[in-house]
């Protein structure tokens, strides 16, 4: 069967980023939650790349003070994820809204959510402003190794998800390109 064409602007549906994660901030001794899909691993380091911009209330406290969280929601958090991006920040407590437990992180202001699977610690070393693109380089890792729920989400884009399924074990064929320790 040939292929057929697809509408340009749908494209992003098959090639939509890794987990769907939050990401925390704190700016004026006021915590706040943003659910972002689009990002990208950049290295090993982790560096990472996420894109928002000036319509989201976070971006002023991202800007302002240069570091985050980024946590990593099990697919058991999914609905609270999608309403924490379908509210702002400006408007309401996220963390009290949704039940969520903010815990003090080890290298910058913004909190930890202790509900999630694991949290990253990052700091911003570069605004490309022309793509509303930030630089994250990460600083402290954390994981809930006790957590029974570790399956994480992916956005399809047009408001579905896929869950994490079955691993697939190909390390012996890409070893050499891994870094020690991974």
């Amino acid at each position: 069967m040939p292929m057929t064409e697809l509408p340009l602007e749908k494209a992003f549906m098959l090639i939509e980023p890794g987990p769907v994660m939050l990401v925390t901030t704190r700016d004026h001794e006021r915590n706040n939650i943003m659910t972002i899909t689009w990002h990208m691993v950049m290295d090993f380091t982790p560096k990472i790349a996420l894109t928002t911009g000036p319509w989201n209330y976070s971006f002023q406290a991202l800007t302002h003070t240069g570091e985050c969280v980024l946590a990593v929601p099990a697919i058991d958090l999914a609905e609270k994820a999608v309403s924490i991006g379908d509210c702002s920040g400006c408007e309401v407590d996220k963390f009290e809204k949704f039940g969520l437990t903010p815990l003090p992180a080890a290298s910058v202001h913004a909190p930890l959510i202790s509900e999630c699977l694991a949290c990253v610690e990052y700091r911003v070393t570069d605004y490309l402003e022309s793509q509303g693109i930030f630089v994250l380089q990460g600083v402290k890792a954390w994981i809930d190794r006790e957590r029974k729920e570790r399956r994480t989400f992916h956005a399809n884009g047009d408001g579905t998800f896929v869950v994490d399924g079955e691993t697939v074990n190909l390390r012996g064929l890409m070893e050499d390109k891994l870094p020690p320790g991974v």
